[in-house]
């Protein structure tokens, strides 16, 4: 691929998902969701192989029958309302339709099979464009209709996948496996604050965009694709593999860290609106997405697998410094000092 082509479908990829945000009519958000959709599907058949090209046509498929519902839902509501504006929505039919069409976008329980399969066909750097840029279009979507969205169905959906995020994390040993079942895991934290405090939804996903860049960022720089690759990476960098550890543990929501802040003020959120048993069923079911961000940090810091000869030495390659990495681990760390002024300005 070119290097024209590449930045052609990289401006489009941006485009359109800040004109789906910006969108007020129904075809022009469902037009900019298609246009996104084609424009990553070349970026992530970039690499030539069977895998990849797998995953863009899983990715192809889900994203089409997505964008199928949506649009069906605005023509039902059209056809019932008489108006195509996304903020009026009041059709029952069509905002489950809905909702069902952005969840399998999103892909959040029970509808995250395709999900864990695409981001391990891809490259480190498409997974991190899937896992964090790709959310916000179907996110914005949720904002602007989440007066008319049945929330029963919503609550029970994010509920559903943090425990099933956490769950099928146990069993993963390929990182970009493990950061799609922590990806899943926070879109249910996520989605169950959406009606309650749409503020807290915002701080919630900027600080899971900042963690999970990083995280990616740690991986793509050191090659390290599996947790055996993980626990031969501190010889390429102890500096960075110890804030690889610390950003773990902020993923995980450990107190002193900057994860533990939207995990706590939804907690807080929810105990507040008399959601008591929703609150510890949340709170326990971060416990096995904990469990295997400790194995991650075990593997990094504290030991080494077993090797053969056959092991890539990788103190032998040259790993390039990110300018943005220092920033990016300071802030997935310690902003947990201004955590009101956060609260206060999302």
């Amino acid at each position: 691929m070119s290097p024209l082509v590449h930045t052609l479908l990289l401006i489009s990829l941006f485009t359109t998902t800040l004109i789906t945000m910006m969108s007020h009519h129904w075809l022009l958000a469902w037009l900019s969701l298609e246009l996104n959709m084609l424009s990553i599907i070349p970026l992530m058949m970039k690499p030539l192989h069977p895998r990849a090209t797998e995953a863009a046509i899983k990715y192809f498929l889900i994203q089409t029958f997505a964008s199928t519902l949506i649009v069906f839902s605005s023509i039902l509501n059209a056809w019932q309302t008489g108006q195509w504006t996304i903020t009026l929505t009041p059709t029952p039919l069509a905002t489950t339709l809905l909702t069902i069409a952005i969840m399998v976008k999103l892909g959040v329980a029970p509808t995250h099979l395709w999900y864990i399969e695409v981001l391990q066909g891809v490259t480190m750097n498409m997974a991190l464009l899937i896992t964090t840029w790709q959310k916000l279009a179907p996110l914005t979507l949720l904002y602007l209709t989440v007066n008319q969205l049945p929330m029963n169905i919503i609550i029970t959906l994010g509920a559903v996948s943090t425990v099933l995020g956490g769950f099928i994390g146990l069993n993963q040993t390929q990182m970009r496996k493990i950061m799609a079942c922590s990806s899943i895991s926070h879109m249910g934290w996520l989605i169950i604050t959406l009606n309650a405090n749409p503020q807290l939804m915002t701080l919630t996903l900027l600080l899971y965009i900042i963690l999970t860049t990083t995280t990616f960022n740690i991986l793509s720089t050191t090659k390290t694709t599996s947790l055996l690759d993980l626990g031969t990476a501190w010889a390429t960098s102890p500096t960075r593999m110890v804030l690889m550890m610390a950003t773990l543990m902020s993923l995980g929501g450990i107190p002193p860290l900057t994860g533990f802040l939207p995990k706590l003020l939804i907690l807080k959120n929810l105990i507040s609106l008399n959601l008591i048993p929703l609150a510890t069923m949340m709170a326990l079911a971060s416990l096995p997405s904990l469990f295997f961000y400790l194995r991650m940090f075990y593997l990094t810091t504290i030991t080494s697998p077993p090797n053969t000869t056959t092991t890539e030495y990788k103190w032998r390659f040259k790993t390039p410094q990110l300018p943005s990495a220092a920033t990016l681990s300071i802030t997935s760390v310690l902003i947990l000092p201004i955590a009101p002024l956060l609260y206060n300005t999302t």
